[in-house]
């Protein structure tokens, strides 16, 4: 399974210093699957990017968006851990322009997640997305790190 932490914006917003904290969870991730990060500048790049992406069957696109879906860390590791056995070999978790994703955009989303009701800034949220998926793959596997609170 490959994992791809995406986010649609400039660069420059990833220059606050989570960078580091980000890539930290990304290589955690590495022992589960295969985890990287993509960045670009539109929506219609994206989801150009993400037609393109190759495989038995298409790229599982979960859309970051505060009226999506609230999971609990151990109900999103039962939805990753499902789409996992389910053979589903590509997804894309992706953090949304500044003014959010249109309703056409959101309709191709296989899961609109929210972080919650607040607003974050993009580079915190790829922080909190990268943690919960190394999280979800903790819970997955029985390691310690999620009971270790």
């Amino acid at each position: 399974m490959v994992l791809t932490l995406a986010h649609i914006g400039s660069s420059a917003q990833l220059k606050d210093g989570t960078e580091p904290l980000v890539q930290v969870y990304l290589d955690r991730c590495s022992q589960f699957a295969r985890m990287k990060a993509e960045g670009f500048r539109s929506q219609a790049a994206f989801f150009e990017w993400l037609g393109r992406q190759q495989g038995r069957m298409p790229a599982v696109a979960v859309l970051l968006d505060s009226r999506g879906k609230q999971l609990s860390s151990e109900n999103f590791a039962r939805w990753l851990g499902g789409k996992r056995d389910e053979g589903v070999q590509h997804i894309v978790f992706a953090i949304g322009p500044a003014d959010g994703w249109t309703e056409a955009e959101r309709l191709r989303a296989g899961l609109l997640l929210s972080l919650g009701p607040m607003t974050l800034a993009h580079s915190l949220a790829r922080l909190v997305m990268a943690e919960q998926v190394y999280r979800a793959f903790a819970i997955l596997s029985g390691h310690p790190y999620h009971s270790g609170h």
